[in-house]
């Protein structure tokens, strides 16, 4: 006998989908828009970074809980431990750009009086 598709399960190939589209339309967006959006995304309060984080984190705790009892190896608490500080210092280190893509976002695109300089990063020497 099949078991039926659980609320939580639907819920999270829903969010997945639609964390698909938004790459999908992020990537067709103008820049101070697209900036916009990263903001969003990395919003340490309300961001989907922090959501996905914060869910690693509970998953974690499952994950001990149930270590704890035996019913899942140590590895996987472990695991989803470090995963869990891992995005959270990822999280910390994105912060501190957050306000530079809400400035970017904020700009509207037509009032830019000479186009912005490149950073060094994509410059390209002549051969």
């Amino acid at each position: 006998m099949s078991h039926p598709t659980t609320y939580a399960v639907r819920l999270t190939d829903e969010i997945t989908r639609l964390l698909g589209h938004l790459a999908d339309h992020l990537s067709q967006l103008p820049p101070p828009q697209a900036a916009q959006v990263i903001a969003l995304v990395l919003n340490p309060d309300n961001g989907v970074l922090g959501g996905v984080t914060h869910l690693v984190a509970t998953g974690s705790l499952f994950a001990k809980d149930q270590a704890e009892r035996g019913a899942l190896p140590a590895e996987v608490w472990l695991a989803l431990g470090r995963a869990s500080n891992e995005l959270g210092d990822i999280a910390l280190d994105l912060d501190e750009h957050t306000d530079t893509l809400q400035r970017v976002g904020a700009q509207p695109a037509a009032t830019a009086a000479r186009p912005p300089a490149p950073a060094p990063l994509v410059v390209r020497r002549r051969r």
